[in-house]
């Protein structure tokens, strides 16, 4: 029997979701011409003005916002609301070190705990569970949207935070935790541990909800078998919002999108062109409801397919596969956003040439991320011992600037293949 923490809203017929979405749509416009005058420059660029605009079907006229716009109005030139209304910004990291930094209301921190609650029951998730949440707190969206989620569930909460494996297991099995929420390569690191400890008796988990990173569905099978659970995909961005922008259901046919607060569309990434439903192409949204960060058309580079095939589970709205890759060089490694584009800044700050390669891979479960890069001439007769400096020089800039440490290896300058094309930069080996 399905679970609905909002069941008129999430079953609703799609007509009277329709006008829902048209009312929410039109009054978000105005507030974003009146109060974002960033966006209201762009519109005014692109040939639009607020009177263009008379509903929802004229969403495609708007411009789209990317992940430069962000950058060039850091910090708060896409901020909806006076400093005194906001309660809280989250941030991932930018591609140059300027971060996303994304505002919320209290109302904004509400609707997204909302969404959130509705994965949480979408999985199974009563106030009769206690939900251990393992996703990183901070900055980073995972925690504190998963954790606000489970409160309005009114599940026990355990805010774990990422990490500290064996204080994860105790308290696992200690407070009887029924619902894991953390990345699914954390999940199957969990997972390998509690076999090698012999504890898969002693915990009670029931479902695990994941997301933040891409995984396979012979991942998925494996944390499944592993842990005795039934795991669940979860979709979200911090740029509009984070964890909670859909999520999927018991049917694992997809993941519903909370189109209440969220218009999904699929483009041509090349044309921009609005595709038809079933189309693969990039998912594109606009945020309906949040007041302090109220982005219109925001381009997420995750390629996908929507669907609105109904659903055994009752949920009306539209379904979004797995993403499928992307329309830009990102990586998505251990849950962090890396961009080439960063690695090269950190090397070129440091002294060195633009000739390296990232190599990503996946070994039992966790993603191995390093970074091989070429010395000048002039270094590359240094000592063993001062190259290892530099190396750890290296891997602490990049920390700094990534959230997370690659492993970096100094090489022979021009022992990196050159290509007479577009220059490999990055080997992914993992099987996604």
């Amino acid at each position: 029997m399905a679970k609905y923490y909002q069941q008129e809203i999430e079953t609703m017929p799609y007509p009277q979701l329709r006008e829902l979405q048209n009312d929410r749509f039109m009054k978000q416009i105005r507030h974003v011409w009146e109060d974002v005058p960033y966006y209201r420059q762009k519109m005014i660029d692109h040939g639009v003005t607020l009177d263009d605009i008379k509903s929802i079907d004229d969403l495609h006229k708007l411009p789209f916002l990317t992940k430069a716009d962000l950058r060039e109005a850091y910090p708060y030139g896409l901020k909806g609301k006076p400093l005194s209304e906001c309660v809280r910004i989250q941030s991932t990291s930018g591609t140059t070190g300027k971060r996303v930094v994304a505002f919320y209301t209290q109302h904004d921190v509400d609707l997204w705990e909302d969404c959130c609650a509705r994965a949480i029951m979408a999985a199974g998730g009563t106030n009769e569970d206690v939900c251990q949440v393992a996703y990183g707190y901070g900055l980073f969206t995972g925690g504190p949207g998963l954790n606000g989620g489970s409160h309005r569930v009114g599940c026990l909460t355990l805010p774990m935070s990422s990490g500290n494996t064996d204080r994860q297991i105790q308290f696992m099995t200690d407070l009887g935790a029924t619902i894991l929420c953390c990345t699914p390569s954390y999940a199957a690191y969990l997972a390998e541990s509690i076999q090698e400890k012999g504890m898969r008796d002693q915990i009670k988990l029931k479902a695990g909800i994941f997301g933040a990173e891409a995984w396979s569905e012979d991942m998925r099978h494996d944390i499944e078998n592993k842990l005795g659970i039934k795991a669940y995909d979860i979709y979200g961005l911090t740029e509009t919002s984070g964890p909670g922008v859909a999520f999927e259901c018991e049917e694992q046919r997809g993941m519903h999108i909370n189109e209440d607060h969220f218009i999904a569309e699929i483009i041509d990434p090349d044309t921009g062109e609005v595709l038809p439903e079933g189309s693969k192409g990039e998912l594109v949204f606009t945020a309906i409801t949040k007041e302090a960060f109220p982005l219109m058309r925001y381009r997420t580079r995750d390629i996908c397919v929507l669907s609105r095939e109904k659903c055994s589970c009752g949920r009306t709205h539209v379904r979004m596969s797995k993403p499928m890759g992307r329309s830009d060089d990102m990586l998505i490694i251990r849950g962090v956003n890396v961009f080439p584009s960063q690695i090269e800044t950190v090397l070129m700050q440091q002294g060195y040439s633009a000739n390296y390669q990232i190599v990503v891979d996946r070994v039992n479960n966790t993603d191995t991320f390093e970074v091989l890069v070429e010395m000048n001439p002039d270094m590359f007769s240094d000592s063993l011992a001062k190259i290892h400096e530099r190396e750890k020089k290296v891997v602490e800039a990049m920390r700094s600037m990534l959230g997370i440490s690659p492993k970096v290896k100094l090489v022979a300058p021009k022992s990196i293949a050159r290509s007479e094309g577009k220059a490999v930069r990055v080997v992914d080996k993992r099987k996604i």
